[in-house]
């Protein structure tokens, strides 16, 4: 099969943010007119995005040359958008989670903004809010003991 059909299921949630916000005939048209690109993070390496509005999800499993990698991709007139929430990386060691290590390095550059959010600016289903603070009060009692 095509790249495409290879890592779809690993972009499922990108389409689902996609969908939300237009048709699926549109979002296919925008993507067989190279509007929209989607494609892994392994593929970025030795490109310039230039006039492009890039986003990097789940920036946590990023390592810290993953994400120094993605980071330095950016062409003019270009800007990036990274989310990630840390509380659910997949990397063993918070030293080797790009994200972290982006927001602590970065974070005095008065052109990047981090924005966090926290529980209260979940929309999804009532319980989630409910689900993430046990998992909090979980962790807190864990890393006490």
């Amino acid at each position: 099969g095509t790249l495409l059909e290879k890592v779809d299921p690993h972009f499922r949630p990108l389409y689902d943010a996609l969908y939300d916000f237009m048709s699926v005939e549109k979002v296919n048209r925008l993507i067989e007119n190279n509007v929209i690109e989607i494609a892994p993070l392994a593929y970025m390496r030795g490109r310039t995005l230039n006039d492009s509005f890039i986003i990097l999800d789940e920036g946590q499993n990023t390592t810290n040359s993953q994400m120094k990698m993605f980071l330095t991709r950016l062409g003019f007139n270009s800007k990036v958008v990274i989310t990630g929430d840390i509380t659910q990386m997949d990397i063993p060691n918070p030293r080797d989670c790009g994200l972290i290590t982006a927001i602590n390095i970065l974070s005095g550059i008065e052109e990047i903004g981090i924005v966090k959010l926290d529980k209260e600016d979940i929309v999804r289903h009532f319980l989630v809010q409910e689900i993430v603070e046990a998992y909090e009060k979980f962790e807190e009692k864990k890393s006490k003991s």
